[in-house]
């Protein structure tokens, strides 16, 4: 979940955080497999991070430790001696524009984090636009990291995945005959994206067999928030926490409750996270000025409690249940962990994802960006459910099988309740 400067309240603030926003925050998608390709860039990585730092020791000394002497803790001149060997030995250009960008890679990869990582100005852009939602043109897939393959997890309705006969649980193979079946959720996204009317052979494996899927891109539907009746229940979906959605759930939620409708099912099943003020938002709709989600880091410096908003709670009181799984993460489980301790709503569904630590992105120059791990969040039980996540009051699962065959016990579980 991203909390963006201008909505950072005074601690973040005394952090001197005018290029910072803190972020809760979750996609499979930061998960890359690895492979011999990767192992040996990463030893260019290792390499190129002299061209920067060795070469440039005396005026970028000052960002390592503050003092231009051995007190810093790394001995860059060791690797702009590897730098000076590699020059003078390599049968080759090098490329100084890609060495000084993949040397800043390298250098954050050796935190060995999965949520901190540097971003070019072009992958910042985007990252910006998948919390937005603005996703352009695709073919309507979501896709997740499963048992080590990129997988649909679902296809949407009426976009071209669907249409085409795209399953849930197709592992994702080519693209234009291509093998991304080793890149990351993030970047097999970015291969199925591209301009509306353009075309793409999806590849697929179903079952051990190859099939293909010739698609032609649309400009996808993305809301934040969509609330469908069933029944005597109001069934509010919320697929990510961006900048508008607070207001927008609050608003169908009141629509609902116009219409007289005083039980709710939330479905963030498949939600990975978005902005903490949108989450805060969300929360307030049930909790009252009470505590949602405790930040608390080693050093202190980012301590923070975030409270919901004082009455505000219009759905206090009333019947929820809130459906989860396994891609429901971070912001959407501080939402579900804060219900859940408060005894406000049943969660119901599959355990979710497990992503308890906090995020701060960090704008660098040039529009780059980087995302680094500050501190862990707990719930108002002081839970942190890093690499746990919550276990639902009642765990009741969903199969590829049923998803394909639009079967939902859990959503029928959920409107017997």
């Amino acid at each position: 979940m991203l909390k963006k400067t201008e909505t950072a309240n005074s601690s973040a603030a005394s952090r001197g955080a005018q290029n910072t926003r803190d972020l809760y925050y979750a996609s499979p998608a930061t998960n890359a497999k690895v492979n011999l390709a990767t192992t040996i860039i990463a030893c260019f990585v290792c390499l190129a991070v002299g061209v920067v730092v060795g070469l440039n020791y005396d005026k970028m000394a000052v960002y390592f430790g503050g003092q231009q002497t051995a007190s810093s803790r790394v001995n860059f001149n060791q690797l702009g001696e590897l730098y000076d060997e590699l020059q003078a030995s390599y049968d080759g250009d090098i490329d100084d524009a890609k060495a000084l960008q993949e040397a800043k890679r390298g250098l954050v990869n050796a935190a060995g984090d999965t949520y901190t990582y540097y971003m070019t100005a072009a992958e910042a852009a985007e990252f910006e636009k998948d919390l937005s939602g603005d996703v352009g043109a695709g073919i309507g897939v979501e896709i997740a990291l499963r048992d080590g393959f990129v997988t649909v997890v679902r296809t949407t309705e009426d976009n071209p995945a669907r249409k085409a006969g795209v399953l849930a649980g197709d592992v994702i193979y080519k693209a234009d005959g291509e093998d991304i079946s080793m890149l990351s959720t993030e970047e097999v996204a970015k291969k199925l994206r591209g301009e509306a009317g353009t075309k793409v052979v999806l590849t697929v494996l179903r079952d051990g067999k190859e099939i293909d899927f010739d698609l032609t891109r649309e400009t996808i539907n993305n809301v934040s928030a969509y609330i469908e009746y069933r029944k005597d229940r109001a069934v509010l979906t919320i697929t990510r926490f961006d900048q508008d959605t607070g207001t927008l759930v609050r608003q169908l939620a009141q629509t609902a409750l116009d219409k007289g409708y005083d039980k709710f099912i939330i479905d963030l099943r498949g939600n990975g996270g978005g902005y903490v003020t949108a989450a805060q938002e969300v929360a307030s709709l049930w909790v009252d000025g009470k505590l949602v989600v405790d930040q608390r880091s080693a050093s202190g410096s980012y301590n923070e409690q975030s409270n919901a908003k004082s009455g505000m709670a219009i759905l206090k009181g009333k019947k929820t249940v809130v459906l989860v799984n396994g891609t429901t993460a971070s912001a959407s489980e501080i939402v579900a962990g804060a219900l859940q301790d408060y005894g406000l709503a049943t969660i119901l569904g599959e355990q979710t994802y497990g992503k308890g630590s906090v995020q701060a992105l960090r704008n660098l120059s040039g529009g780059e960006m980087l995302r680094v791990t500050v501190a862990k969040w707990y719930t108002p039980n002081g839970k942190n459910i890093n690499g746990e996540g919550i276990t639902p009051d009642k765990i009741i699962e969903r199969s590829y099988e049923q998803i394909n065959h639009n079967e939902d016990p859990q959503l029928d579980a959920a409107l017997k309740q």
